[in-house]
């Protein structure tokens, strides 16, 4: 059997997660802002928008596998953490 995720892990990972998640949104409203919204220039946007669902599917699984390793210790705030806890992913231009 593999080693499952260890509490620090997860919470490492909820937290790097959805600062993904913010800045997938991000640039989802930035491009939907800045092209049409059907035909070929609207691709990428819905593209963005699959990604979001996808990573919200993988934090939910994530969240539930969490709760049943640690059921005494987990939190939703793991994977879902609020404004405040969460880390501003910075491009690397700007590092």
């Amino acid at each position: 059997m593999k080693p499952r995720l260890t509490l620090e892990e997860h919470q490492d990972l909820g937290l790097s997660l959805a600062c993904v998640r913010d800045e997938l949104q991000k640039r989802t409203i930035q491009l939907a802002n800045a092209y049409p919204q059907a035909g070929p220039e609207a691709v990428p946007e819905e593209l963005l928008k699959e990604a979001l669902k996808t990573l919200e599917s993988v934090r939910y699984e994530l969240d539930k596998m969490m709760f049943d390793e640690y059921p005494d210790d987990g939190t939703p705030e793991v994977y879902y953490p609020e404004d405040g806890q969460r880390a501003t992913w910075r491009p690397l231009r700007q590092r």
